[in-house]
């Protein structure tokens, strides 16, 4: 358990394999106003995870932010049976053996809005995310629309691998596929990362490697130089 900012947890799990890659895990806790507990994609639920994450109160919302981040859902609905879920359309679709209060689209209110901004990055068919941002700690919260791996969690050749799809820090973004797959609606995904941009984060916590809290909006500009964002709109965030 790592104290990010007030109100504000990440915990590294274990690695899981995707890609022929070893993927970190990460999740971010959000401790809300009436001290209830805000829990981004969930990670493996041990018993000393349990026992830290009830010690900082009521778990009440479980938040799945894209269809790769549901592996261990299952075990904190069972735990916590009290709790809401959320989840994309993608996931709810994928595991419909699990019960879900509602579906994320920037299109309704939530429960967490008074404190935790979002917004559904869309214009892929590949993959659609839900983006948080938590106003006290102006920490912008991800999962795999920038991965930022530290080279020394791969081997020679899969840093090789790592560095051709773009997730090796310091210049993590998102991965090539998925950066591909926006090929015909850019401007769509531009309108997503001007509004990221607007929230003026001072720091992106990712699911996926290095937590970035210095030169924050610099690294996000860089992270997203693959829209090829024109130069009116460069001019217009800085």
């Amino acid at each position: 358990m790592i104290k990010i900012s007030n109100n504000l947890w990440v915990f590294d799990g274990k690695s899981v394999t995707f890609m022929m890659l070893p993927f970190s895990t990460r999740m971010t806790v959000v401790k809300l106003a009436d001290s209830t507990l805000w829990v981004h994609s969930p990670i493996e639920l041990t018993e000393a995870l349990r026992s830290q994450v009830d010690s900082l109160g009521k778990v009440q919302y479980l938040i799945a932010p894209n269809h790769l981040h549901h592996l261990f859902l299952k075990e904190w609905q069972d735990a916590y049976p009290a709790a809401q879920t959320y989840g994309t359309r993608e996931v709810m679709k994928k595991r419909n053996d699990l019960r879900f209060t509602s579906e994320l689209t920037s299109e309704i209110p939530y429960p967490w809005e008074a404190e935790i901004d979002m917004l559904l990055f869309t214009g892929s068919k590949l993959m659609e995310e839900a983006v948080f941002f938590h106003r006290e700690s102006k920490s912008l919260i991800l999962t795999d629309l920038i991965e930022n791996f530290p080279p020394a969690d791969f081997t020679q050749i899969q840093r090789l691998f790592a560095k051709f799809t773009g997730i090796l820090s310091p210049n993590g973004k998102t991965p090539i596929d998925w950066r591909m797959s926006f090929m015909f609606h850019k401007a769509e995904a531009k309108q997503h990362y001007l509004q990221m941009i607007k929230w003026e984060p001072q720091r992106i916590i990712m699911a996926h490697g290095e937590i970035v809290d210095s030169d924050t909006l610099a690294f996000l500009r860089r992270s997203f130089a693959w829209l090829k964002l024109s130069h009116s709109n460069r001019h217009s965030t800085m």
